[in-house]
C-alpha cells in the first residue's frame, strides 16, 4: 500500500512523526493563518515574541479582545502609528479577527 501525499507530509516538511499531536498546522486553513501570522515576525517577532530590543510590542498571549480592538483601530486610521495603519487597511476585518485569535493562543 502507498502512502498518501497528506501522511508524508509530516516527514516532507521536516516536522517528524509528532507534529501533528504537537500541533503544528496541518490542514490548508491552519497552514494559511500560520502563512497570514507570519507577516508580523518582521517587528512582532517569531509568533508574536518580540525580543526584549525590539521597537513593536510582542503580541503572543495578549487578551484576543484587546488585539481585535487594536487592530481595528489601526484600520480604520484613529489609533497613531508609523505603519501599522497602512498594514492594517490591507487586511479584511475576518483576516484581522483570526490574526488577534492566533496571538492571543500563542504562549509570551
Amino acid at each position: 500500500m502507498r502512502p498518501t501525499l497528506r501522511a508524508l507530509m509530516p516527514a516532507l516538511l521536516g516536522l517528524g512523526a509528532g507534529a501533528a499531536a504537537q500541533g503544528e498546522p496541518h490542514d490548508a486553513a491552519a497552514l494559511r493563518l500560520t502563512s497570514l501570522a507570519a507577516t508580523c515576525a518582521q517587528c512582532h517577532g517569531t509568533e508574536g515574541r518580540a525580543p526584549a530590543d525590539a521597537l513593536a510590542p510582542a503580541l503572543a498571549g495578549r487578551p484576543e479582545a484587546l488585539l481585535r480592538e487594536r487592530l481595528a483601530e489601526f484600520q480604520a486610521g484613529t489609533r497613531p502609528a508609523t505603519v501599522m495603519t497602512q498594514l492594517a487597511r490591507g487586511y479584511q476585518e475576518a483576516q484581522l479577527r483570526r490574526l488577534a485569535a492566533y496571538f492571543a493562543a500563542r504562549s509570551p
